[in-house]
């Protein structure tokens, strides 16, 4: 099977060129481009918890907002006024995860197929957080304050929503009451964030174990730099609102308030244009133009047993076990749901009938790809063993699709094979290896640590071979003759530094094998 992504795209290599020197620095399971999703959910956390400390000190009336900002900012800067940095610039920090997270997503073409819905519900998620952004400021009323707040009446008011004019709140100071510091308050702190979390639930529905905490060291870190920002430059008010007259100079957060200076050069109805067009579009894009999936999993009945190890492992919650349909002797069997199969072949590897060792013709397993079967992928790694050559440690060389290009590695003693995702690897596969295929070590390559393009194939793997998950690798295979190497598209020159490092290792080992049970990772 050829692969369906190496080369195929500059710029996804100039992304994984970029996001290297990250997993290198802080680790690949810390990277955090690898986590930027659950960071942007971790800055909403800091937001809320900065939030209810500062509206414990707030005064919702007119007279009183501002100045129980200021009191807060300048009587107990250490504390509140700090609370106060922390609101904003974790604010901001939500905002830059959030784009990155969507622009990363779109770069690496993980938002088409069956994962449209995710895509699709994260963008009523962007209009969410940039209005909780923008009463946000509103709260304050100062100068910033009332310039947004008489521009989003214009906004409002060019839609015929309202059987009143919302200009009329904000013609001079007397006609903004109490009232209406009141409902922000109650929309910024609770009708928001409760929309939130539940399209954060919708955004996440179809998504099976979704990762929403960012490793610990990432926290600590993040929040570290939050906290030297907020001592370092804090957040200040303009001066207070004053319908009266015209705000001349303003600091505007650009991260939400964007879209004021559009309006000011053009027009409401230009803004809006701009504004719903963006949203169709993005809505749209998972089907611009459309997507040519491949063929989703298919159960083979005779070799299902009805375990649920498939359905543990599938990502998406594409696999569900129903009642036995073929009278066999096992209560349940497994069914493929097409229109959440992202065709990864991670279920063969959970299938404990994914074994070359079988003498079935054709070989068959309980749950497969059609267009890479477990009988071509026994016929594969046959053939890889037969190419790795002596005089040395003959090494089979098993990549992944999205991960770095395993054919470039190929030596005379190292032959490669690739599959969609390296989740896909039976834990026999390796053991018939070194077993029967001939082959001195087995190195298993997949996407960089925590990046898997099927979002778990990594970490099942990882489990599998260190016996920590069904099915496991089976305790007599030498678990210094297995390598996991974990690397971005682009590194090819970390896969060549860990064979050559393999290859010493196996030198290394006496004839007989070796006794100690350890698993070595790259």
């Amino acid at each position: 099977m050829s692969s369906r992504y190496h080369g195929s795209s500059r710029v996804l290599r100039l992304l994984a060129r970029f996001e290297l020197p990250f997993s290198r620095a802080f680790a690949a399971e810390h990277n955090p481009f690898h986590h930027l999703g659950a960071l942007t959910i971790y800055f909403f956390w800091i937001i809320l918890v900065s939030g209810i400390y500062l509206f414990l000190f707030y005064d919702t009336s007119v007279s009183g907002a501002w100045l129980s900002l200021e009191r807060i900012t300048h009587d107990q800067w250490y504390a509140g006024g700090v609370m106060r940095s922390l609101h904003r610039y974790a604010s901001d920090a939500a905002v830059i995860t959030m784009i990155l997270h969507m622009s990363r997503e779109f770069l690496r073409g993980r938002y088409r197929g069956v994962r449209w819905y995710s895509w699709f519900t994260g963008v009523p998620l962007l209009w969410l957080v940039f209005i909780f952004g923008i009463t946000g400021y509103w709260m304050v009323w100062d100068e910033l304050a009332q310039y947004v707040a008489v521009s989003t009446a214009r906004l409002l008011d060019w839609l015929p929503i309202f059987s009143d004019p919302m200009m009329r709140n904000f013609l001079s100071n007397e006609t903004v009451n109490d009232r209406f510091f009141t409902l922000m308050a109650f929309i910024h702190l609770v009708g928001l964030p409760l929309a939130l979390v539940l399209g954060v639930w919708f955004h996440l529905l179809r998504v099976r174990l979704p990762r929403i905490n960012p490793p610990r060291t990432l926290m600590a870190g993040s929040l570290a730099a939050l906290l030297a920002l907020s001592l370092a430059a804090p957040a200040l008010s303009h001066p207070p609102a004053d319908l009266g007259g015209v705000p001349l100079e303003l600091q505007l957060d650009w991260y939400y308030l964007a879209i004021y200076p559009l309006l000011d050069a053009s027009s409401e109805g230009a803004v809006w244009a701009g504004l719903w067009g963006i949203s169709l579009f993005l809505c749209a894009l998972p089907w611009l133009p459309p997507m040519k999936h491949p063929p989703p999993a298919v159960v083979h009945l005779s070799d299902c047993t009805g375990c649920e190890f498939c359905a543990e492992d599938c990502p998406y919650g594409a696999i569900e076990m129903v009642p036995r349909t073929d009278g066999r002797r096992f209560e349940l069997e497994a069914k493929v749901d097409p229109a959440l199969c992202v065709s990864c072949g991670i279920c063969t590897g959970s299938c404990p009938s994914s074994s070359p060792f079988r003498k079935q013709q054709p070989l068959l397993t309980g749950i497969e790809l059609p267009y890479c079967t477990m009988n071509d992928f026994k016929r594969r790694l046959e053939a890889a063993a037969a190419r790795a050559g002596g005089p040395g440690p003959r090494i089979v060389l098993v990549g992944c699709d999205y991960s770095v290009d395993v054919s470039a590695a190929e030596q005379r003693d190292v032959a490669a094979l690739s599959l969609p995702c390296a989740g896909m690897m039976p834990p026999a596969a390796i053991d018939y290896l070194l077993r029967t295929g001939g082959a001195d070590g087995v190195i298993l390559a997949g996407c960089d640590a925590g990046d898997c393009h099927f979002r778990h194939g990594d970490r099942w793997l990882r489990q599998r071979v260190a016996r920590e998950r069904m099915p496991k690798l089976r305790s007599r295979v030498p678990r210094e003759r297995v390598l996991l190497s974990w690397h971005k598209p682009v590194d090819v020159a970390g896969l060549s530094a860990a064979i050559a490092s393999f290859r010493q290792r196996l030198e290394a080992l006496p004839a007989e094998g070796p006794t100690e049970d350890e698993e070595w990772s790259a």
